[in-house]
């Protein structure tokens, strides 16, 4: 392991001192110093490794369902990489590349009402995804904007406030639930997988859209991922589960701001759905890395592909 006592020392201060800025009353984080030794710092070596074959920027895809932990644990792969490897990482979500609530608007009206609610391929903004990868990537780098979406409005923020890339990054942390996603076969659209596709969705335009989407821009935003890491959890009811805790911190870090009940996130993760469970049953076999998550949100165990 690419460690000394010093740094390892240093790691576990700032590692402990993060964890407990994350954790919600309700729901501690458990194992904490296991899942650093046996998790977190085997990736990062893989990792480091990855990097220093050629010493490019290298793309890395984490992905899983809602409420997975692919931000908290984005935030910290770049504690790791940082101190005990020394390499500067940029982190980004798939969700600040949502497209704008009005151009969702046009999109409800010209292709189906389902596309006003962010989530599916089709409402990212993709060649705004594939210049910002193309930005990260340049060997003459140039300073640059990273888009921000803000949920409790649902809209993107203001460009005065998106995220400033200074320094060409090293590492490249590209999360987001459906980072890496393959489309479908045309016969598995067939059948509905939920009330919304029932309901909504009988024409099946919505998900032969959302398809298509996958098949076509984002499997050019994801040609651009070196390296990809899945966190699978045990099965899509977890989604709900934890996709309430989410919407906890949310209300606890945008005070005054709008948030969902349990009947909004009810309906909400039906939008997510088909393709979480698609990526559960095949990603796994595709994924450079595989973290299972357990029904308790710990870290399981992990296989490197």
């Amino acid at each position: 392991m690419h460690k000394n006592n010093l740094s390892y020392k240093r790691l576990i201060n700032k590692y402990f001192k993060f964890i407990k800025s994350q954790e919600v009353l309700s729901e501690p984080f458990r194992d904490k110093k296991n899942q650093l030794d046996n998790f977190y710092l085997p990736i990062c070596e893989r990792i480091y490794k990855k990097y220093t074959k050629n010493k490019k920027t290298i793309i890395i895809g984490l992905t899983g369902g809602q409420g997975s932990g692919k931000s908290t644990i984005s935030k910290i792969l770049k504690i790791i990489l940082k101190i005990n490897f020394k390499l500067n990482t940029v982190i980004f979500s798939i969700d600040d590349f949502y497209k704008t609530l009005n151009q969702r608007r046009l999109m409800s009206i010209k292709e189906s009402p389902l596309f006003l609610t962010r989530g599916v391929p089709g409402t990212h903004d993709t060649s705004l995804l594939i210049n910002c990868l193309k930005n990260l990537k340049k060997l003459k780098f140039k300073k640059f904007s990273i888009p921000k979406f803000d949920k409790s409005t649902d809209n993107r923020v203001s460009k005065k406030n998106w995220q400033i890339v200074n320094l060409k990054p090293e590492i490249v942390i590209f999360e987001g639930w459906c980072v890496g996603a393959k489309p479908q076969k045309n016969k598995d659209l067939l059948l509905p997988v939920n009330d919304l596709e029932k309901e909504k969705d009988k024409n099946r335009a919505w998900r032969k859209r959302a398809n298509r989407e996958l098949k076509g821009a984002y499997k050019k935003v994801f040609g651009f991922i070196n390296m990809t890491i899945f966190l699978k959890v045990p099965s899509f009811r977890y989604v709900y589960k934890w996709r309430l805790l989410q919407e906890k911190k949310l209300r606890l870090n945008s005070k005054g701001k709008k948030t969902m009940n349990k009947k909004q996130i009810k309906k909400f993760i039906m939008f997510y759905e088909r393709i979480t469970k698609h990526m559960l049953k095949n990603f796994s076999k595709k994924a450079d890395a595989v973290i299972n998550v357990d029904n308790k949100h710990r870290l399981k165990s992990i296989k490197f592909n």
